[in-house]
Order: structure tokens, then sequence, then C-alpha cells
């Protein structure tokens, strides 16, 4: 019964663990992020992206939504570009569980009995890189990258989607220089 159990925990904590995003951001520390009030994609960037084009749009929207939201507007002259690129990885995650009882001293035990189970997961991990450029000097000065498994079908990454561009764009403006 204990086992099952944790197993069950197990099982929990690494589904939830593996829904995470996880972002970093860095940026300018000159840069006068009060200024920027306007945006536009970055063209000639986001074409070399080599993702199909449904995904494309899907982060295209996503990142119109979230800027959106933060006051910016879309315009023809904007003060900032936005560009994005991706990338796939494999990454592979190791769990072991021990059961078993024994009986024996400090560190060493000499009658120990039971199993050790070593599982292993090897999942795709999809990192989304929006780089934010002033467009007037045509500089970079905010980058976010957000990295989270990948899924299958049409809702689903159009959720996941939405989930790492909105966790990547809540580190812009940068903390210190709201």
């Amino acid at each position: 019964m204990k086992a099952i159990m944790s197993l069950l925990i197990f099982s929990c904590f690494f589904v939830v663990s593996c829904s995470t995003v996880q972002v970093k951001s860095d940026y300018d520390t000159k840069a006068e992020f009060t200024k920027y009030k306007s945006f536009a994609f970055y063209k000639t960037g986001i074409d070399k992206v080599e993702i199909n084009d449904l995904d494309k749009k899907r982060i295209l929207r996503a990142v119109d939504r979230s800027l959106a939201e933060k006051g910016f507007v879309k315009s023809e002259t904007p003060d900032l570009l936005v560009n994005f690129t991706t990338k796939a990885e494999k990454s592979v995650q190791v769990s072991q569980q021990n059961f078993g009882y024994g009986f024996g001293w400090g560190w060493w035990n000499p009658f120990w009995f039971g199993n050790n189970f070593v599982n292993t997961y090897e999942t795709i991990e999809g990192i989304l890189v929006i780089d934010l450029i002033d467009a007037e000097k045509n500089e970079l000065i905010w980058q976010g990258i957000g990295k989270a498994p990948l899924v299958d079908g049409p809702e689903a990454k159009t959720e996941r989607i939405n989930e790492i561009v909105a966790a990547i764009l809540a580190k812009y403006p940068p903390e210190n220089l709201k």
C-alpha cells in the first residue's frame, strides 16, 4: 500500500513539474523602457524561423495579445520591433524509488531487503526566445527565453504557446524599471 501511495505522489509531482515554464530574461541596463509604446513584428527575422506556419501564427497571436494587455499598440512606425526564434531539445529525467526494510546501525546496514526502481522519461522541450529591438537604434534592448515540454494537438499547442509567451512577457519591463 505504501508503495502505491508513494508512486501516486511521485506521479503527481512529476506531472506538475513537467508542466511549468522556465523563464529567463536579460536587458540593456541603459535602455529607457518607459518610452516604448508601440510595436511591430520584425518580418525579416520571423520569416527565417524554421517552424510550421500554424505554430508561427500561434506565437504571433500570443505575443500580439500579451503586448496589447500591457498597453502596447501595433504600429507602422513602431518604437519596438518584436522578433522570435525557436529551438527544440531532448530532456531526460531520471527518478529513483527505493522500497524495502532492514536493520543495522549508522550508515551501514548489512540486512536490507527490498527493491530499487529507476525510471527514465525522455521529453522534447521547446525553447522560445523573444527579442525586443529598439526600432530607431536597431539595437536589442530586452530578451526573454521560455522553456517547456512540447505538446500535441491544436488546442493543447495553442494553450501551451499562450502560457509560454505570457510567462516570458511577464518579465517585461524589467522588475526594477517598471
